[in-house]
C-alpha cells in the first residue's frame, strides 16, 4: 500500500522548501503555486493541522526548520514593529504622518489603523509593545502636535536651551521655534489639554504673561469736536467694519452725512504730533487701541 498522504506532504513540504530558499520565508499567499503544485494551499493546511493540535510533531519540527510561521498576522506584525523602532531612533516619535515609511514598509499608515478606537482590543499586548516604544504613540491630542512636541524635546535633550530655539529654527524641516512660540501665546495655552502644558512644562515652557486689561478712559466731549473729532468717528468707524485700524495713506471715509475725512493723512498727521495731543485725545486714541 502506498501512504498518499504522506507522499503528498513531501511532495509539498519539498516545494514549500523551494519556495523559502528562493524568497527567503514562507508567507505564500494562498494562491501560489510552486512548479505546478498548489503550496499556498498546502501551507494554509498546515496552519489549519497544527492549530487543531492534529500535526505529528515530527511534521511540525521539520516546517519550523525551514522558518514556517504558523501565525503570518504576528509575522507582519512582528516585521512592521521593527519598522516602527527604526522610525523612532529616527524621528523621536511614532506620531507618524500616513506618508511616513520604515524599512520599506509603510509605517505611518499601518500606526494611523491602529490609533483607532478598538483596533488592538483583541490584542492588547501589541499595544503594551508600542508603548514601550514611545508611550505616546496614542496621544489623546494630533498626531501633528505631538510630532512638533517631540522636536523640541529632543533638541532640548540634545542641549539647546528655550532661549535658543527662536522663531526661525528648524528641525526636520518644521520652524519649530515658531510653532514653540505658538505654544507659549496665552489663547493657545489655555487652550492645550492638561496632559499637553504638562509636557511642556517638564521642558521648562511656561506661557507668556497674561495680557493686562488697561481700563477705557472716556474721553472729554471737546477732545471728539472739530477735525480731531472728525477723524476720530471716522476710525471707529473703520475700525468696525474692517476689523482693524491699519489704514493705507491715501484712505478716504466718508461717514454718515457725507462727510469725507482723508483718515490715512489725519492718522498719519496725528502720530506725529502724538507729544502735543491733550490727554483727553489721547484716552480717545487708547479707546480705539491705537496708543
Amino acid at each position: 500500500m502506498i501512504d498518499t498522504e504522506r507522499r503528498d506532504w513531501i511532495v509539498g513540504f519539498g516545494a514549500a522548501r523551494r519556495y523559502q530558499e528562493r524568497e527567503g520565508d514562507l508567507l505564500v499567499p494562498y494562491s501560489h503555486t510552486e512548479a505546478g503544485y498548489p503550496l499556498g494551499r498546502w501551507i494554509s493546511q498546515q496552519r489549519r493541522e497544527y492549530g487543531a493540535k492534529k500535526m505529528p510533531g515530527a511534521r511540525a519540527r521539520r516546517l519550523e526548520g525551514i522558518g514556517m510561521v504558523w501565525d503570518a498576522g504576528d509575522h507582519t506584525w512582528q516585521e512592521n514593529l521593527a519598522a516602527a523602532r527604526v522610525y523612532y531612533e529616527m524621528h523621536g516619535t511614532l506620531a507618524a504622518p500616513r506618508s511616513a515609511t520604515a524599512l520599506d514598509r509603510p509605517i505611518g499608515q499601518w500606526l494611523s489603523n491602529l490609533r483607532r478606537p478598538g483596533a488592538l482590543d483583541d490584542h492588547p499586548g501589541r499595544a503594551v509593545a508600542l508603548a514601550a516604544i514611545d508611550p505616546d504613540w496614542r496621544p489623546d491630542w494630533p498626531t501633528e502636535w505631538q510630532r512638533s512636541y517631540a522636536r523640541v524635546r529632543d533638541c532640548v535633550a540634545g542641549g539647546a536651551t528655550l532661549a535658543e530655539l527662536p522663531p526661525g529654527v528648524t528641525a526636520h524641516g518644521e520652524d519649530v521655534g515658531a510653532w514653540l512660540e505658538m505654544q507659549r501665546q496665552h489663547v493657545v495655552w489655555h487652550g492645550l489639554s492638561d496632559g499637553q502644558r504638562e509636557r511642556l512644562a517638564a521642558l521648562g515652557v511656561e506661557p507668556l504673561p497674561e495680557p493686562v486689561e488697561i481700563p477705557a478712559v472716556e474721553a472729554a466731549p471737546e477732545a471728539l469736536s472739530g477735525a480731531f473729532g472728525r477723524g476720530v468717528r471716522a476710525l471707529r468707524q473703520y475700525r468696525d467694519r474692517e476689523g482693524a485700524v491699519t489704514v493705507s495713506r491715501a484712505h478716504v471715509e466718508t461717514l454718515d452725512g457725507g462727510t469725507e475725512v482723508k483718515l490715512g493723512v489725519w492718522l498719519a498727521n496725528t502720530k506725529a504730533r502724538r507729544a502735543k495731543l491733550s490727554p483727553e485725545q489721547v484716552a480717545a486714541l487708547a479707546a480705539l487701541e491705537l496708543v
